[in-house]
């Protein structure tokens, strides 16, 4: 059962795509989640010595588990000084939750943490597979997903793995808080410092 005051996942019955769904937070404000400044390349998830990388974030419905994981991520490069190599974006597998600003409990624990959130969900397309060097998945039904997507995409350079792989405490799947409580995020958010920090060293 879902929690309670929280909207079965599924598509929003009163949203329009593009739009935000009644009852929604309302948006965070407009910034870098939607940073579309080409990037350099180096070698890796996201390419080779001449310059940066491109990394992408992908979970269901793109408002809880991969905008924490591409906030955590945008936040570790701004600190080491290389956000300047580095195209950081997030996504989803589904459409439904297209428009939606992230769940509030994902922007409290941010909050807390002191990362700025700002993201939109969208859903994940055919360039994403084309540019983006790496697509970090959270559990196995997005990894299942993604890879039949990038099947049906021509000239598909993304490498796709969990991003799980990089957690140094072996923690493969990263869960989906939608139906949990602040604690779970918190865990999302645990996960993901632990992951993007050890994917980062090795992107080095």
């Amino acid at each position: 059962m879902p929690a309670r005051g929280l909207p079965r996942r599924g598509p929003p019955r009163h949203a329009r795509p593009g739009a935000a769904a009644a009852g929604s937070p309302p948006p965070c404000p407009p910034g870098g989640s939607r940073d579309r400044r080409p990037a350099a390349r180096v070698a890796n998830d996201e390419t080779a010595a001449a310059g940066g990388t491109e990394r992408a974030t992908a979970s269901a419905g793109n408002i809880c588990r991969s905008p924490i994981a591409e906030a955590v991520f945008r936040k570790l490069v701004t600190d080491e000084k290389v956000e300047n190599k580095w195209r950081i974006d997030s996504a989803a597998t589904s459409a439904y939750e297209i428009g939606s600003p992230p769940d509030y409990r994902g922007q409290t624990c941010m909050k807390k943490h002191g990362i700025t959130m700002n993201h939109i969900a969208r859903q994940i397309t055919k360039d994403d597979f084309q540019t983006f060097d790496y697509i970090l998945c959270m559990d196995e039904s997005n990894l299942r997903d993604l890879k039949r997507k990038s099947n049906q995409v021509k000239d598909c350079k993304a490498k796709i793995e969990l991003l799980g792989t990089y957690d140094p405490q072996k923690q493969l799947i990263i869960e989906d808080p939608y139906y949990g409580n602040e604690k779970d995020f918190e865990t999302v958010y645990e996960q993901c410092v632990r992951c993007c920090k050890a994917f980062l060293e090795k992107s080095h």
